[in-house]
């Protein structure tokens, strides 16, 4: 699909949801070469990667870049370091062990990360996250972390094509991060929600980034 495509069909959800605010855009660009994801730097906000190790090697052979890179993919302890390192923002914070150990490393790079909660509103077992049930224990130790920045949540949908089921997954998100903001007084502007298949649900629902990868850059180059 062309980039201007897309455009036009984020502009029209948001026309529909009678929404004037900006709409972040984040390029999924796993599995996908560094020459066939150039293009898009001049049309997205952010590149999203969901594997460290690729996405080092990436930013590597791109070179400068008009976008910062997100890590959009599930982040093991192992790899926080040089994620710390590469990132402009960790969107998968699913844990208080995993926020201890990034507080721990961005005081150490003398550095604020920002991050997202990632949760996971579908319940779907295979899909990271916290549970909405433990959001609000994550919740108030983060906000505690002075070197890590909590800019807002971020979920998966559910793989269905029950639509009842996607809004009301991203319905919920919407509601957490709402009740987040009055319990911490914390702006939390991003709620990142809304993939290829189903953006323009969550554009009505109130996502401020969606995450656009085939779509954008069509069959992935390579599977890991």
């Amino acid at each position: 699909m062309q980039i201007s495509e897309i455009l036009d069909r984020i502009n029209t959800a948001k026309s529909k949801a009678f929404r004037t605010d900006k709409i972040f855009f984040v390029g999924v660009s796993k599995n996908h070469s560094v020459d066939k994801i150039k293009f898009a730097e001049n049309y997205i906000d952010f590149f999203g990667e969901n594997r460290v190790q690729e996405a080092q090697n990436k930013i590597l052979n791109y070179g400068p870049c008009k976008v910062s890179w997100r890590l959009i993919g599930h982040l093991q302890q192992n790899k926080a370091r040089k994620a710390m390192e590469i990132f402009s923002s960790i969107d998968s914070l699913d844990s208080i062990e995993l926020a201890n150990k990034l507080n721990n490393l961005a005081i150490e790079f003398n550095k604020i990360m920002p991050v997202l909660i990632e949760v996971n509103t579908s319940g779907e077992i295979n899909k990271s996250g916290i549970t909405p049930e433990n959001f609000y224990k994550l919740l108030d130790h983060v906000v505690t972390l002075e070197n890590l920045k909590l800019n807002g949540l971020m979920t998966v949908g559910p793989l269905t094509d029950d639509d009842t089921k996607i809004h009301k997954s991203f319905e919920l998100l919407r509601n957490l991060t709402e009740q987040a903001r009055i319990k911490t007084g914390l702006e939390l502007p991003i709620i990142s929600m809304g993939m290829s298949d189903d953006f323009e649900t969550a554009i009505y629902e109130g996502s401020t980034m969606i995450r656009i990868g085939t779509l954008l850059f069509g069959e992935r180059d390579y599977k890991k």
